[in-house]
């Protein structure tokens, strides 16, 4: 279970085997702080994984670097529809973006930079030239076809004529 923690960072399980997997994989998050040969190998004595024991000692441990502790959060389920037994998520603290303070102001501002970034082009001051040279270039691509389109712009007009003759004739 510490193994598929690793790779997937967040897994199902019920509650008494989510505690008990807590107290046997935050001393190998705490063992791979410090990248040694001899960390690597009691780690690898625990998960029997080569790929887990890379992702542990590559990723999670510079993301866990400052971090005293506490690496994991279970968070309580429904029960379980068959045995009624009590379920939980357990998961690795700095990956969540829901719950972790930091990486939700990073990801509401990424959202913003997102629509901020297509206004703030038109509004900077280097972009306002931009704009008035696309403008018209936009309105001759517009205006071309609206020259092909001419049929049909005419006949949109006349369908709300009509309505409004039905409208007065219901007056």
């Amino acid at each position: 279970m510490a193994s598929s923690l690793i790779l997937h960072k967040r897994i199902q399980t019920t509650l008494a085997k989510a505690k008990a997997l807590r107290v046997y994989f935050e001393p190998l998050v705490t063992k791979s702080k410090s990248d040694t040969t001899h960390s690597r190998r009691t780690v690898f004595s625990y998960l029997q994984n080569k790929e887990a024991v890379t992702i542990l000692f590559r990723e999670i441990a510079e993301k866990v670097a400052t971090r005293p502790g506490g690496y994991t959060r279970i968070i309580k389920l429904e029960n379980r529809l068959g045995d009624n037994a009590e379920m939980a998520i357990i998961e690795l603290v700095d990956y969540n973006t829901v719950y972790g303070g930091k990486e939700i102001a990073a990801a509401t501002t990424t959202r913003r930079s997102r629509r901020g970034g297509k206004g703030a082009a038109k509004t900077e001051g280097a972009a306002p030239a931009a704009a008035a040279e696309v403008t018209p270039a936009d309105d001759a691509v517009v205006a071309e076809p609206e020259a092909t389109a001419t049929p049909a712009v005419e006949e949109a007009p006349e369908a709300p004529a009509k309505n409004e003759d039905n409208a007065e004739k219901g007056e």
